[in-house]
């Protein structure tokens, strides 16, 4: 269940800004936003799916995405208080990413799923090389 709650929130802050655009009626980058939104869905299933690379490239991606992000905030909160809510954002990816590599919980889970896949993955080939 905390696997799927960090999977979920990382899915959300990152389609947030499209879903916004568009209820503001913003439809210019439709398309993009859409492929954007489907690419990090396919991601974060290959992660619940026990993907290691998935894994790696998420963590980074939240980790750098968040260190990107904290520091617009920053930058745009010395002139609008909507800095300090992109500084939020930024600081949750961060905490997300952190999620996925240190919570008990999290790893327990991932660990089984990796060794299950690599299991499959021996097992297709005929055993242990």
């Amino acid at each position: 269940m905390p696997t799927q709650v960090v999977l979920a929130g990382l899915f959300m802050i990152s389609t947030t800004p499209f879903l916004a655009g568009l209820l503001q009626g913003q439809t210019g980058d439709f398309a993009r936003n859409v492929l954007y939104a489907c690419a990090t869905a396919a991601l974060l299933a290959q992660v619940w799916l026990g993907s290691v690379w998935a894994w790696r490239v998420t963590v980074g991606l939240s980790m750098f995405t968040g260190v990107l992000v904290f520091i617009v905030g920053m930058l745009a909160g010395t002139v609008s208080w909507q800095g300090w809510v992109i500084s939020v954002a930024g600081m949750a990816y961060i905490a997300l990413g952190l999620l996925l590599v240190g919570h008990p919980a999290v790893r327990s889970f991932l660990d089984t799923r990796w060794e299950a896949r690599r299991t499959r993955r021996l097992a297709r080939r005929g055993g242990a090389r």
